[in-house]
């Protein structure tokens, strides 16, 4: 008898670890059934808008590191006695695939001046402008191009160096901004392992609707503002 009652408070005790927790039941029952397809959707395209802007993040340093490039290889061309047209087409066609696409994809009739000007409209590529005054200056005008274009490509290597070192600086704000916006979800996630319906409150009462549309813009109007801060300071010369 003693053995048997061994046996069954053993598994009991087995049941009970492996069971989950009753916040976490309570939290699933407030949860309720799987996301529904319309749901599912505003989840893929809120993913899909974050893919995009980090993939244009993403391009405007490749064509701001491209830009810096082009002129420290044209300024080296100039330098080894090249003319300026083929030390535009070599410097060019070393960088990214896709920057050098659009480089030496001139139209037929258009000069390398009017070429960067059309580029530089380019997210990142703003340089580029810079790069077809100088060009105007120091190529058309017979000046010193291969100064004018290395001085070009130092300024902008500080402008690089001084926009990372004001994203660094930002880094801590945009943490804790991203921080308190998630500060609600930990707050429904705390009430439903109290016990508390706070679904059931936002999404089936009047009350709770106006609730949740107060602070969900709220939320989303302060990331907005912080982003746009963030973003004012980091393109300011």
């Amino acid at each position: 008898m003693i053995r048997v009652l061994a046996v069954l408070c053993a598994a009991a005790a087995v049941w009970t670890l492996m069971m989950p927790p009753p916040a976490a039941l309570r939290l699933r029952g407030l949860l309720g059934p799987p996301a529904s397809p319309w749901s599912q959707r505003i989840s893929a395209r809120a993913g899909a808008a974050l893919r995009t802007y980090r993939r244009r993040r993403g391009q405007d340093r490749v064509w701001r590191s491209a830009v810096i490039e082009l002129c420290d290889g044209v300024g080296a061309e100039l330098v080894a006695g090249r003319a300026p047209g083929p030390a535009f087409v070599e410097s060019a066609a070393v960088l990214d695939p896709a920057v050098a696409g659009a480089l030496l994809d001139a139209r037929p009739g258009e000069q390398i001046p009017e070429l960067l000007t059309r580029t530089s409209h380019l997210r990142g590529a703003e340089g580029l402008r810079l790069l077809a005054a100088c060009w105007r200056i120091g190529v058309e005008r017979g000046g010193a191009p291969a100064s004018v274009i290395e001085a070009l490509a130092d300024a902008l290597r500080d402008e690089e160096a001084h926009r990372g070192a004001i994203a660094a600086q930002l880094a801590g704000p945009r943490a804790t901004a991203r921080l308190l916006a998630g500060l609600p979800l930990l707050g429904l996630a705390m009430a439903a392992a109290l016990g508390a319906r706070p679904l059931a409150f936002l999404f089936g009462t009047v009350p709770g609707m106006a609730c949740l549309v107060v602070g969900v813009g709220l939320d989303v109007l302060g990331l907005w503002w912080t982003r746009r801060l963030a973003r004012a300071a980091e393109v300011s010369r």
